[in-house]
């Protein structure tokens, strides 16, 4: 009786119980940011049991069963990997390091600080941020079409053919930790938020570079939309500027390191043959690639994803030129034009899970009509399995 008395004199004082950190974290989160934790949080345990299963159904006669962190340890995370082993100064993974920003080496080289090896430091940074973006893409969708478009929307997200990149310690999950957030930011006004959080972008990837354009596009529209034509605001201008810092700074390392300003370009065109190319040349290109015979079955089938997601890539611009998104179709049109003007398509299905004008939209018609909802899964999901299946067993998925 005497634990329950102060609780009761409490209450009799008309004052609201203090709540716990439970209660705190809900509130925070709201319906729609608990729900699209519990789908990112589902949908990794979908992810985990195809990372087991690979390891074990898809084993070359003769070879021993591959260690579960060793199955994520592919492609860019040895370059991630060497750049937090060995700084940018060499090129112990064989290409041009400088490829690649800084942003997740240096997390892999503080885990390493803390005794953690980078695999399992990139697999938990790419889970926590994964969480952190789920939240932020849910109320995008949200505010385009309530709290059923929120949810249906992460779910498009998770269930996408590439979303084996959210899991692996790469840099996707980590990049849109900043840019969805970044983007809801710039919904609701917040430009000191919005570019801060897209100059973090910029130390991640490219696509920050992107990111800040779009910022800048979509401070316009809001001139426009809401200022009195006689009483122009600057409110909130000078925070674009952000992102440039980063930028500026990782420039002026790289001019001290290499004697080139945009060494991470060249590395681009050297080792991923991302030099300017026609458009027209590089559909050719890539067509061939994909149907020519001149790659391998596995490499052959990734091309033809190449040309598909370069598809999707436009007609979304399109759509969201029509219906004067101007800043989403800047956001995704620059991604598309840059893909479209390489050698050739590469890394275009990745790249989707970054468009969150594709699955807000998925979120919201799902919302609406149940079936777009069970045809988009019914394909996608079997999609989502090969390309995790494919990363996990060392093929090449984009």
């Amino acid at each position: 009786m005497s634990v329950d008395r102060p609780r009761q004199r409490h209450l009799a004082g008309g004052t609201t119980p203090e709540r716990g950190p439970r209660d705190r974290l809900e509130q925070l989160l709201g319906p729609v940011g608990r729900d699209a934790i519990g789908v990112w949080l589902l949908s990794r345990v979908s992810m985990w049991i195809l990372a087991v299963a690979a390891g074990w159904l898809f084993v070359t006669d003769g070879n021993d069963v591959i260690p579960w962190l060793e199955r994520w340890q592919r492609w860019d995370f040895v370059h991630f990997s060497g750049i937090a082993t060995h700084g940018y100064g060499g090129e112990p993974t064989g290409v041009p390091n400088v490829a690649f920003f800084p942003g997740l080496p240096a997390l892999l080289w503080l885990g390493s600080q803390l005794g953690l090896a980078h695999v399992t430091t990139g697999l938990l940074v790419s889970l926590a941020a994964g969480a952190v973006a789920a939240v932020a893409l849910g109320r995008l969708g949200a505010l385009e079409g309530g709290a059923a478009a929120g949810r249906l929307t992460v779910v498009a997200w998770v269930c996408s053919p590439a979303a084996v990149f959210l899991a692996a310690p790469y840099t996707e999950a980590l990049f849109l930790a900043c840019a969805f957030p970044a983007w809801l930011a710039a919904r609701r006004g917040n430009w000191l938020a919005a570019g801060a959080l897209t100059a973090l972008a910029c130390t991640v990837r490219v696509s920050g570079i992107f990111l800040a354009a779009a910022l800048c596009v979509q401070w316009l529209v809001t001139r426009f939309e809401t200022s009195d034509r006689r009483r122009w605001s600057w409110s909130g201008f000078g925070w674009l500027f952000l992102p440039a810092l980063p930028l500026a700074g990782w420039m002026l390392y790289l001019r001290n390191l290499t004697g080139d300003w945009l060494a991470w370009l060249r590395a681009q065109e050297q080792e991923w043959n991302r030099e300017f190319t026609w458009p027209w040349d590089a559909w050719s290109n890539t067509w061939q690639a994909a149907f020519g015979g001149t790659q391998s079955p596995g490499f052959a089938w990734m091309f033809g994803a190449e040309l598909v997601a370069l598809v999707v890539g436009l007609a979304l611009t399109a759509a969201l030129l029509w219906w004067r998104r101007w800043g989403e179709a800047t956001w995704v049109g620059l991604q598309v034009t840059a893909f479209a003007t390489s050698y050739w398509f590469f890394s275009v299905p990745r790249a989707t899970l970054l468009w969150w004008p594709l699955w807000v939209g998925i979120g919201v018609l799902a919302a609406r009509r149940r079936w777009v909802l069970w045809t988009y899964v019914l394909i996608s999901a079997p999609l989502m399995g090969v390309w995790a299946v494919t990363y996990l067993t060392g093929r090449w998925a984009g």
